[in-house]
């Protein structure tokens, strides 16, 4: 099989991470840049790692990258690329853009222009200059960047954080892909307990649940190239029996989160239910301060209100207080949460083991992380 140029994009500050699940995957040679990380796969790569990716945005086929300072040469260069070999006659082709420190900064404009060579290049191919689009949707991108043109294909659709287990959610919600991020970057495993004492709609504990499980994050949804001819539908079939092959719900987990507003563990609730794991994850609503997690040696991960979008800011700083009170009397533990505040040490009372600059939505965070101890290891037999 043909190998194509394929992207995983990155929320900013979450590169590394990307990378390191590719590799996991099994994927070498990649080629990490700022928001995205490149490498090469074939057709039933693009199924596997839309089914597997936990903290990318999508998937991209690379189409082209070139030179392009005039509208001529924008067009000459996207009507050169094989767009035909991947879309068919009925495809639907919208075309999206950016554009950032180019002499080409209108995106309308350069939107128009690349749809326009489409539309040029498929009429060669299919032998008709009008496209009715009622067919499987090819999402077009042009960005512009430096006046070098990227031209790509994107294979995902609605982004990958879209699970398909989360209906509701509560105000100002953590994205499942930067949960997932967490609990990655903490680098718990599902043999330590773990808790949220911020848990909102649940996401990071299920997120944790789906890591512990190994239950691919995109099991339970489509995606636009589900739909394209050109990729059959038995390498969906086999990354869909690998994804449930590899699932291993045999393993206990100690999963659980509260949170004080009583809607939200509701909703928090249904999502673990709609995720599978309704039985699996343990909610309570409490505040912080009478949190009493069980076992020894677990993570807590958190992401506690910001006092911007949820509450006062006094309100904030005490919670913050209280998350450092109970490390107190929690020895074995670690703590991971992830702030904006820049005095979050000072409130939690003392300071990190680490810190990683994390952008939760478009808010500057630092991912402060207190390491305990590691659990002893179980002697051999």
């Amino acid at each position: 099989m043909s190998k194509y140029q394929l992207i995983a994009t990155a929320p900013m500050g979450l590169e590394a991470v990307v990378a390191r699940e590719l590799r996991d995957l099994g994927y070498e040679d990649l080629m990490v840049e700022n928001g995205r990380v490149n490498f090469r796969g074939d057709l039933i790569d693009i199924c596997r790692c839309n089914l597997w990716l936990r903290t990318s945005d999508r998937v991209l086929i690379k189409m082209g990258e070139f030179k392009a300072t005039t509208f001529d040469e924008l067009f000459e260069g996207a009507k050169a690329l094989n767009w035909p070999d991947w879309i068919p006659e009925d495809g639907e082709f919208p075309v999206e853009g950016r554009s950032h420190k180019s002499q080409l900064s209108s995106v309308p404009a350069c939107q128009s222009i690349v749809k326009k060579a489409v539309v040029d290049k498929m009429s060669m191919t299919y032998g008709t200059e009008w496209f009715d689009e009622t067919g499987p949707r090819y999402v077009i991108e042009v960005i512009m960047l430096n006046d070098i043109a990227l031209l790509t294909l994107d294979t995902t659709g609605p982004g990958l954080h879209k699970r398909g287990y989360r209906k509701i959610a509560t105000e100002a919600p953590l994205k499942e892909t930067m949960a997932a991020a967490l609990v990655l970057l903490s680098r718990w495993t599902p043999n330590r307990p773990f808790y949220d004492p911020f848990c909102g709609s649940g996401t990071i504990p299920i997120e944790a649940a789906m890591i512990g499980w190994n239950i691919a994050p995109g099991l339970r949804r489509s995606f636009n190239s589900s739909d394209w001819p050109i990729i059959p539908a038995n390498l969906w079939e086999e990354a869909r029996e690998e994804a449930y092959d590899l699932l291993r719900d045999d393993i206990p987990l100690e999963i659980a989160g509260s949170d004080i507003d009583r809607e939200a563990i509701d909703i928090a609730y249904a999502s673990a239910k709609a995720a599978g794991l309704g039985q699996e994850i343990q909610f309570h609503t409490l505040p912080v301060a009478k949190i009493d997690p069980q076992g020894d040696y677990g993570c807590i991960i958190t992401n506690p209100p910001y006092g911007e979008r949820l509450g006062e800011i006094d309100e904030a700083e005490k919670v913050m207080r209280d998350l450092g009170f109970v490390s107190k009397k929690l020895p074995t533990w670690s703590f991971f949460s992830i702030c904006p505040n820049k005095q979050f040490e000072h409130y939690f009372g003392r300071p990190a083991n680490k810190r990683r600059k994390l952008f939760n939505g478009r808010i500057e965070c630092q991912f402060y992380q207190y390491l305990g101890p590691l659990p002893p290891r179980k002697p051999l037999a």
